[in-house]
């Protein structure tokens, strides 16, 4: 009995994953992507002895890592060099404190009941509380499919919902907590991970500063473009073939079958299924006969975008954390512009990824490589973005910021930029609207079976998995959609074998 066949559109981390557990289950894989490496946005870029992560630059929620990997047959703490960074990150406040972030509770109590007199014990509660709605969501809405409305709209999961804080906004909930502004900021600004605005995202958030304090921030020496190597390593011992520099073009359907993938050079290939690792919203637009769900999934809300630089160096800034956060003396004002009007206010929020200090790999002895990522809006077709100007503005206060925060001559040293902006986002890895945090953003609405299905409601054989669907974006919800997707294949495809 011959193979069934599969086709992934993709070579990011939930095609890879997806891929490994169909070989293992006995389908024959293979994998198309139209770039020149693995890992989609989780890739890397090598310049003159620089390394720098291309999207993904902090591992979160380890948890979920191992999950996932064990799942696969493997141990992922042995599958990688890991360093758990004792600072998570600095925080660089508009009124000139600073924060460092840290599991440590020696560290932490301090810092925090200078800012605010009895903020410690809040604190305690709040990341107490925001772990509770991690596990919970986890094992309730995160971690498994829902093949029907009725799964997912049950007596259990309205109550969960309930617990989960999804009807208040974190911007309220942490009010709660906190009475420093600046406090107030540190413990929400994170919703940004996931594309979204910390003065509209749900309570439920919560959990992604309360998995940073409970479960660690880890960093794998090489990058985290690691995590895509290996994954592309192990697919291909399974037997997986992967075909690079290949773009796909149209999905050609029969009835409510697909039936084949054509490629921008003309070429085809058939397959029983075809897995969709490229954005959903693209896809549905440009790869599938789909126009009426193509202008639904249009009118969804989107995730923001970033302007990203890529530094290099020639002298090295010990000052930087390895994970450092300029947060705008303009709180509220910087996350309306980005949010509300697509753009970018002066004295923007910014993120800045100095590796160096914990691998000294990602750049030439006696220098530096940094990254700095500056949220702003997404592509708006309605009303285009002069992104030249944005690029340029997004620098000059970039550079003026760190001046003001003691790095004066850091423009003097830069010896090359790389710079990606929404447009490039779009142009390199097809994300809709420009937004590099994965496309679909996360409002309750957005979320468990209301997100787009990770299979096509009338063409049986066409699958989904990445951030656009089930469970969400982010590199561990990535990998959980791989998870769930393969999960979903084999018990539709091979319920004999499905365990």
């Amino acid at each position: 009995m011959s193979k069934k066949s599969v086709v992934i559109v993709g070579a990011g981390i939930a095609g890879m994953a997806t891929a490994i557990t169909l070989a293992k289950k006995g389908f024959d894989v293979t994998i198309v992507e139209k770039n020149s490496q693995s890992g989609g946005r989780c890739s890397q870029i090598l310049r003159d002895g620089h390394r720098f992560d291309v999207g993904a630059t902090i591992l979160l929620m380890p948890s979920i890592y191992r999950t996932v990997f064990e799942s696969l047959g493997l141990n992922f703490d042995q599958c990688f060099e890991l360093k758990d960074l004792s600072a998570i990150y600095k925080l660089y406040f508009g009124s000139g404190e600073q924060l460092i972030f840290s599991k440590d509770d020696v560290v932490m109590k301090p810092q925090l009941e200078m800012m605010e007199p009895g903020s410690y014990i809040r604190y305690k509660e709040y990341i107490a509380t925001g772990y509770a709605f991690f596990r919970d969501s986890y094992k309730n809405l995160l971690a498994r499919n829902f093949y029907t409305f009725f799964e997912f709209a049950t007596f259990a999961n309205v109550m969960m919902l309930i617990r989960l804080k999804t009807y208040l906004k974190h911007s309220a909930f942490i009010r709660r907590f906190f009475k420093n502004k600046n406090l107030q900021q540190a413990f929400t600004f994170q919703n940004i991970y996931v594309g979204q605005s910390p003065l509209k995202a749900p309570a439920l958030f919560s959990m992604l500063p309360a998995t940073e304090m409970i479960e660690g921030a880890l960093f794998p020496i090489g990058g985290m473009h690691q995590i895509a190597l290996k994954l592309e390593s192990v697919a291909k011992n399974e037997g997986v073939k992967f075909v690079f520099n290949k773009s796909a073009e149209k999905i050609e359907t029969d009835g409510n079958l697909a039936k084949q993938l054509i490629f921008s050079d003309g070429t085809t290939i058939k397959s029983d299924l075809i897995v969709v690792n490229a954005d959903l919203p693209y896809a549905y637009r440009e790869l599938l006969p789909d126009k009426k769900t193509s202008e639904i999934l249009d009118r969804k809300t989107y995730s923001c975008s970033a302007i990203v630089f890529h530094w290099g160096l020639s002298k090295p800034y010990p000052q930087f954390e390895h994970h450092c956060i300029f947060l705008s003396k303009d709180y509220a004002k910087s996350l309306n512009a980005i949010f509300d009007h697509y753009s970018l206010s002066t004295n923007p929020s910014f993120y800045i990824h100095a590796p160096v200090r914990t691998d000294p790999t990602a750049a030439p002895s006696g220098e530096d490589s940094v990254s700095v990522i500056v949220p702003i809006g997404h592509l708006d077709e309605k009303n285009p973005q002069d992104w030249d100007e944005l690029k340029k503005m997004a620098r000059a206060e970039v550079l003026k910021r760190l001046a003001q925060e003691g790095f004066s001559d850091l423009s003097d040293h830069i010896k090359f930029e790389i710079c990606y902006t929404p447009v490039a986002w779009k142009s390199i890895y097809n994300v809709s609207h420009g937004s590099v945090f994965g496309s679909i953003g996360h409002n309750i609405m957005q979320m468990g079976y209301f997100r787009p299905h990770n299979r096509h409601n009338r063409y049986r054989n066409i699958y989904f998995v990445g951030g656009s669907t089930h469970p969400g974006n982010g590199v561990p919800l990535v990998l959980l959609s791989a998870k769930l997707t393969s999960e979903r294949i084999l018990k539709e495809n091979c319920q004999n074998e499905f365990r």
